[in-house]
């Protein structure tokens, strides 16, 4: 079959290249003039730092078939991610923990003592937390989160906390032991080369076509026996029911000689501070020494109509919109719908991996079986 791929993102790619295996002819675009979408990572021409061009990347996953993929491509080396955060005029470590909690409350408490503690904090009279502001109030107390949570939240979602689903803030962990690593699963690190090494390794195969700085084109499908659409949801349909809410980064780069904060990823929580963290890039390869850094501020705003789309904001509104464009999109026949954007859901590098590859088995299947291929295999409800 000839298979129309639009993005050089992760999802075209590990997709392109589970059928262009099997012995399908893919041909990828993307109008942007590098490979790997977001992830896409570059030297920096001034210092030689790897940087992370979109912001920062972490590969973390507990899916060891999707570790050993990544693995088979590019040579992963170890790296932990160890947030801190300034707030009230101090530093501490991120996620919560016990050495914030003793730090922040200027005790020496056991891991017992503190859970008691916080416990104590917590605002138990909420009993069934209805939005973000109250389940931080029920799960750590007023204090910690007004330091931790409520002036970052604004600022990165551009709303009150009270305007957010409590599902948010239940992905945050809260530990009662020393451990600083932001993530917990048992696959964490880096590729050595970056990403957009390893996705250039993933599109090697003779069977795959790319073609950047190439916009999709409507009568593109014609030429194609199916079509995947890596791109915005409501994009691929000109935007016609009305646009689905997305924040956007605007980066404020600076260079630095020497060490500038420390670390990787320097978290703001103060409102008045405008950005939302500020991201160290050497920080993110410590196996190379580089004399020169490259910092880049973030700052967080809702995404104009030319903008980046980062975070779907998923709120009431955005929901009621969205069914309306998976009711559309069911309705086409010869396109599949994946990745981040064109399932509109916020996606790690490792679910989104995950997903292309279950993607390309089902594909396949309905292929070999004679079957229509759905218009999502995985449901962005």
């Amino acid at each position: 079959m000839r298979i129309l791929l639009v993005g050089a993102g992760l999802s075209c790619a590990v997709i392109g290249r589970r059928l262009a295996e099997a012995g399908h002819d893919c041909r990828i675009i993307d109008s942007r003039p590098h490979i790997a979408g977001n992830c896409h990572t570059e030297r920096d021409g001034e210092t030689g730092v790897q940087m992370h061009v979109y912001g920062p990347h972490i590969f973390h996953t507990d899916d060891a078939e999707v570790w050993d993929y990544v693995n088979g491509f590019a040579e992963f080396l170890p790296y932990q991610n160890r947030v801190k955060s300034t707030t009230q005029g101090a530093v501490y470590s991120l996620p919560i923990n016990l050495l914030t909690i003793n730090q922040f409350f200027g005790k020496t408490m056991r891991p017992d003592e503190a859970r008691d503690f916080i416990a104590a904090q917590a605002d138990l009279t909420i009993e069934d937390p209805q939005n973000f502001e109250e389940q931080a109030l029920r799960l750590v107390g007023r204090d910690l989160y007004e330091a931790f949570f409520k002036g970052y939240t604004e600022k990165q979602w551009g709303c009150s906390p009270t305007e957010l689903p409590a599902s948010i803030l239940k992905r945050l962990p809260v530990r009662f032991n020393y451990d600083d690593n932001y993530f917990f699963h048992r696959f964490q690190g880096m590729p050595k080369d970056g990403y957009t090494q390893m996705i250039a390794a993933i599109l090697d195969h003779p069977r795959i076509t790319v073609e950047l700085e190439t916009p999709y084109a409507p009568d593109m499908a014609d030429a194609a026996d199916h079509v995947f659409w890596s791109g915005p949801l409501d994009g691929y349909f000109g935007y016609e029911l009305g646009r689905l809410g997305y924040r956007t980064l605007d980066f404020e780069r600076f260079t630095h000689d020497g060490d500038y904060q420390g670390c990787a990823v320097m978290n703001y929580g103060d409102r008045e501070v405008p950005y939302t963290r500020i991201t160290e890039h050497k920080h993110f390869s410590p196996w190379e020494t580089h004399q020169g850094s490259v910092c880049y501020r973030e700052y967080s705003r809702a995404a104009q109509p030319e903008d980046t789309p980062y975070y779907p904001i998923r709120l009431v509104e955005e929901k009621a919109l969205l069914e309306d464009y998976i009711a559309a999109a069911e309705a086409v026949e010869g396109v599949t719908f994946v990745g981040r954007l064109g399932t509109y859901r916020y996606l790690d590098m490792d679910v989104t991996i995950r997903e292309a590859l279950d993607t390309a088995a089902t594909v396949l299947r309905c292929i070999d079986e004679g079957r229509p291929v759905p218009a999502f295999v995985v449901s962005p409800r």
